[in-house]
């Protein structure tokens, strides 16, 4: 590995906390790019930039999958620019390639609430679990990784809000409902483990995989297709719903830890829905226009 590459992915790791996943797949799409280079990385030119990114297009690769590895260069030359290893970024003036707009999978309310009606369902040991998880991802909006993290004595005493360190580190505070409080207090108390919600080894925290099974199994007894239940399924509910009831985008950005309003834009299409019917409902000329 070129010593730029080096000392980018140390950088990534240091100072913004980067996961290892996040770092093997930085490492990959610079290795892949190396390879198309000649191992050329610190010389390259917008040219041979620009070669790099339609050879990705004609091979039939995904533009997710493209807009994914452009990223990744972008930020290793203005690495380099910074770190004044070059004169120049010669990803400038590169295009993303167009992305296909796709709109956030969510539940209904009522999905939502016959969610929790099977999880209370569920043998005892899994109910108590599943009803603290579910009340907490849905009032919090928060990513699966935190709420899998949180120890038990967040939650002890008569917590209302929650302190949660996401995505490089960053610390946000989100309130919790009554219900979410309450359905985490009683986990609690039938728990004296460090983790709120403990894994098979009482030492370690549940994975993502063991929670997402009891999810399943709980999406099945409510009548829904698994295939549409999910963690992120609850964090996009949680926005469309909160968005959907009147709050605004920057309050929701600062609830779901986005680091940038443009992330939270995805939601956009629910604002303008609401203002939509808000207009059909009390414009005197909607009446009797479809």
């Amino acid at each position: 590995m070129e010593r730029q590459v080096e000392a980018f992915m140390e950088m990534l790791a240091a100072e913004r906390g980067a996961a290892r996943n996040t770092l093997l797949a930085y490492e990959a799409d610079l290795n892949d790019l190396a390879g198309h280079l000649n191992d050329l990385l610190a010389t390259a030119t917008p040219d041979s930039l620009r070669g790099y990114m339609r050879a990705l297009a004609d091979s039939g690769l995904a533009p997710r999958t493209q807009a994914r590895r452009l990223s990744a260069i972008k930020q290793f030359y203005r690495f380099l620019l910074l770190e004044e290893m070059r004169a120049d970024d010669p990803t400038e003036l590169l295009d993303a390639p167009r992305l296909p707009q796709t709109l956030p999978k969510y539940l209904s309310e009522a999905e939502v609430d016959a969610l929790l009606a099977a999880a209370a369902a569920r043998p005892m040991a899994q109910a108590i679990v599943l009803i603290a998880a579910l009340e907490i991802l849905y009032a919090t909006g928060m990513r699966v990784s935190e709420l899998l993290n949180l120890p038990r004595s967040t939650v002890i005493g008569d917590a209302t809000v929650l302190l949660i360190r996401g995505k490089g580190g960053r610390e946000r505070i989100v309130p919790l409902s009554d219900a979410a409080r309450d359905a985490a207090a009683a986990l609690a108390r039938d728990r004296g483990d460090h983790w709120l919600f403990p894994g098979r080894d009482p030492a370690r925290a549940m994975t993502r995989q063991g929670f997402a099974l009891m999810l399943k199994q709980a999406a099945l007894q409510a009548g829904i297709d698994p295939e549409r239940v999910s963690p992120h399924v609850l964090r996009h509910s949680f926005a469309s719903h909160m968005l959907a009831r009147g709050a605004d985008l920057r309050s929701l950005q600062l609830l779901l830890g986005h680091a940038d309003i443009a992330t939270t834009q995805i939601y956009t299409h629910l604002l303008a829905e609401r203002l939509r019917k808000l207009v059909e409902a009390h414009h005197p000329l909607a009446a009797g226009r479809g």
